[in-house]
């Protein structure tokens, strides 16, 4: 690593557990701290139905206004019913994506078609989406026939009307008994704008009592793997079947949210797609599910890391806890499947854990069983102490003091002969807690990881990664002084 007393940014993630910053030129405005949980308001939802591939996550993706929900040109990529907040004429609401709803599905179709059921049940409007070039076909007079019965609002919507020739196609589903078509291109915007109105016309001045939440709970990632139990896991704190669950890997493409109420206190959970392989060699809706699962990442304040504990700790293990620790957010490894581990997997186990995960000796570790609920309680205090250390900041004064102890005790290792000085350390932001050192001289490797253990131990950062930055002035700065 070069010294930066030539007035250049030297970045280097080294082994241990925070992020050091070697930077001449270092302004703390650019660091803020993050907002605090808003206000909690309660908002409408409009769910979208319908069979597989008559365009349902595109018209999400269109009402949006961004491309959110996972597209692609074949059937049954979509499988649990996955929240957006949307807003339209200054009015935000929530729009569910779903699975193709068959009402004789079986095996894991009927899975979905239960998840797109529940959507409806609590939906303020219902979107029924047609393929109006194909006209109505037998499961879209099933699907009408319930619709007809629902007392929530239904709009009819004749999808893949991209021109105003085909404005008669959609006149055709006026024998679905459910009202007057809406001609819509998902694909293309046309008629989009006119939907939106028909919905906000439609939804309540005043959401029910049970509606979706905006602000408030603490956001919890579920990351991992595909087939290691993040749905499994979801489905056991939420005490029903939220995510779609089957022994095919990848069953989970779209991050899916449920508000799920833990010992006295509500959190919102996220489970995402496994991540099979790297973003740039992955294709299709593969590619399209770990952009969103690195978006639900960004979003969340704490991520849950999932390990299956009856197997190796594989590469796939690693690359996900990389994307975590890249993305700052405070961090619980939980150990799944814990029921299928015997005490010869258990000392495999410890020491795969001091071999491949000594980059986060502060992560709390929890070994649970999606399966059978085994110490899924123990989660809740791991992710309070995670947050509360990624919440936490320290006083200039007391950090300073501690700093000049620490120093004193053991001071930095010299450099061309000379000895770099610590000046003085401000902490600049929290989420994660980030801290700045300004020194007379570059600080070797392994002193900074030394700092950074003590200031660990010291202020107890438990389950958060800790940036440090060093800010090197040079001569020309000090001799202003």
């Amino acid at each position: 690593m070069s010294d930066a007393t030539d007035g250049t940014a030297d970045i280097t993630a080294l082994p241990g557990d925070g992020l050091w910053s070697d930077e001449a030129e270092w302004n703390l405005d650019e660091f803020g701290d993050a907002l605090e949980p808003g206000e909690v308001e309660r908002v409408p939802e409009v769910a979208i139905v319908g069979r597989p591939n008559v365009g349902k996550s595109t018209l999400v993706n269109r009402v949006l206004g961004r491309r959110e929900a996972v597209v692609e040109d074949i059937p049954g990529v979509t499988r649990d019913r996955v929240s957006y907040a949307a807003s339209w004429s200054g009015r935000r609401f929530n729009v569910v994506d779903t699975g193709g709803w068959e009402p004789d599905a079986k095996g894991l179709q009927q899975a979905v078609a239960a998840q797109a059921e529940q959507a409806m049940r609590t939906a303020d409007v219902i979107v029924l989406v047609v393929d109006a070039t194909v006209g109505a076909t037998t499961t879209d007079e099933a699907v009408a026939r319930t619709l007809r019965r629902s007392k929530t609002p239904v709009i009819l919507v004749a999808n893949k009307i991209d021109s105003e020739k085909q404005e008669a196609e959609a006149a055709s589903l006026w024998s679905l008994g459910l009202g007057e078509p809406q001609p819509v291109s998902a694909a293309h915007g046309r008629g989009a704008g006119d939907l939106l109105d028909v919905i906000l016309d439609r939804l309540p001045q005043t959401p029910r009592e049970d509606a979706p939440r905006i602000g408030g709970p603490r956001r919890v990632a579920l990351v991992g793997k595909p087939n290691v139990g993040k749905s499994s896991l979801l489905n056991k704190l939420a005490g029903s079947q939220r995510s779609v669950v089957d022994n095919v890997a990848g069953t989970t493409v779209d991050p899916v949210d449920e508000l799920i109420e833990l010992d006295g206190r509500t959190w919102q959970f996220v489970d995402t797609a496994g991540l099979r392989r790297k973003v740039r060699t992955a294709s299709g809706h593969e590619y399209y599910a770990s952009l969103r699962t690195r978006s639900a990442l960004d979003a969340a304040e704490v991520a849950i890391l999932l390990i299956d504990a009856s197997e190796p700790v594989t590469e796939q293990d690693l690359r996900v806890l990389s994307m975590v620790i890249e993305s700052g957010r405070s961090l619980v490894i939980a150990f799944n499947k814990w029921d299928l581990v015997d005490e010869d997997r258990r000392y495999q186990l410890d020491k795969e854990i001091d071999r491949d995960l000594a980059r986060v000796p502060w992560a709390g570790r929890v070994n649970v069983s999606a399966m059978t609920g085994r110490a899924v309680q123990k989660l809740v205090p791991a992710l309070e102490s995670a947050l509360q250390s990624w919440d936490k900041r320290i006083s200039t004064g007391p950090l300073n003091n501690w700093l000049k102890d620490v120093i004193a005790a053991n001071p930095p290792p010299l450099r061309g002969g000379r000895q770099p000085r610590v000046m003085f350390a401000t902490q600049a932001a929290v989420r994660p807690p980030t801290f700045v050192l300004f020194t007379t001289g570059f600080l070797e490797a392994g002193y900074r990881r030394f700092l950074e253990r003590r200031l660990r131990e010291e202020f107890n950062f438990n389950g958060s990664p800790v940036r440090i930055n060093v800010r090197v002035r040079d001569k020309r700065e000090r001799r202003k002084r």
